[in-house]
C-alpha cells in the first residue's frame, strides 16, 4: 500500500514541485493551504508523514506541529525559507524529525521521506538479523513493530529518536561520534549540522527524564555520546 503524504505550504507552486515528486516515487499526496487546513486534513485523512512549511501566516508551521505532538507522533519533516539555526533546532525540539531548507532539490526531498519512512517499516532483512527486542535497564525497543517502552511505559519517539536509540542498543557498550549518530539515525548520505544531532540527544533525554530517568545516554567529552545505565532513579 502506497504511503499516504500530506503537503503544507501556503505557496501553490511548491505543493506542487512536492507533490510531482512524490507521486512519480509511488507515493499518495494530500494538500493544506494553511496551517488551520492542515489539521483537518490531518484529523481526516491520517497520513503516514506530513511535510510542513514554517513560515506560513496567521498559524504557522510550528504550532501546527505543537498541536499535532499533543496526541500523535507522525513523522514530520520541516520546510523552510529561513535557514537560521534557531529555526532548525526549534523545529526540531517541538518534534520535527528532519528538515529542509528552500530552495530545495525535490530528489532530496523524496530521499528524506524515504528515510523517514524506512525507519517507520524496517526491511525484513534488518529485522531479522538481529533479536526482535533490544533493551537495556527499563528501555526496551523493538525494531521489528517500531514500539519503545521505559519500565513498561511507552515512549513516544520521532523516527529519528527510535533510530538514534536503535544505534545505542545494538551496541550498548560503544561510543558513537556525531557522524556515526547521523549515519545511523538517517542512513543516506545527507549532511545535517553537529547541533541537530545534539537536538534529537536532548529531546530523547527529556522524554526519559520525564519517567525518572536521568542517564539514558552520557556526554563522552571530546569524543560522543554513549549508551547509558537505562535506569529509573531510586
Amino acid at each position: 500500500m502506497a504511503h499516504r503524504i500530506l503537503i503544507v505550504d501556503d505557496e501553490g507552486h511548491i505543493r506542487e514541485v512536492i507533490r510531482v515528486a512524490l507521486k512519480k516515487a509511488g507515493m499518495d499526496v494530500i494538500e493544506a493551504r494553511d496551517g488551520k487546513e492542515a489539521l483537518l486534513r490531518f484529523a481526516a485523512d491520517r497520513p503516514d508523514l506530513i511535510v510542513l512549511d514554517i513560515g506560513m501566516p496567521e498559524f504557522d508551521g510550528l504550532d501546527v506541529c505543537r498541536e499535532i505532538r499533543k496526541g500523535s507522533d507522525v513523522p514530520i519533516l520541516f520546510l523552510s525559507a529561513r535557514d537560521e539555526e534557531i529555526d532548525r533546532i526549534l523545529g526540531l525540539e517541538i518534534g520535527g524529525d528532519d528538515y529542509v531548507t528552500k530552495p530545495f532539490s525535490p530528489r532530496e526531498l523524496v530521499a528524506r521521506v524515504n528515510v523517514i519512512l524506512r525507519r517507520l517499516s524496517p526491511r525484513n532483512g534488518e529485522a531479522k538479523a538481529g533479536p526482535t527486542t533490544l533493551t537495556q535497564g527499563g528501555l526496551l525497543i523493538d525494531p521489528e513493530q517500531h514500539v519503545a517502552s521505559f519500565a513498561g511505559t511507552p515512549l513516544k519517539l520521532t523516527a529519528i529518536e527510535f533510530g538514534i536509540l536503535r544505534a545505542f542498543l545494538t551496541r550498548p557498550t560503544s561510543v558513537f561520534n556525531r557522524e556515526q549518530l547521523m549515519r545511523a539515525a538517517y542512513q543516506l548520505n545527507i549532511q545535517v549540522s553537529d547541533r541537530t544531532i545534539d537536538s534529537h540527544i536532548r529531546n530523547i533525554r527529556a522524554k526519559l527524564a520525564a519517567l525518572a530517568c536521568d542517564n539514558v545516554i552520557e556526554t563522552i567529552h571530546g569524543v560522543g555520546f554513549k549508551l547509558g545505565r537505562c535506569e529509573k532513579e531510586a
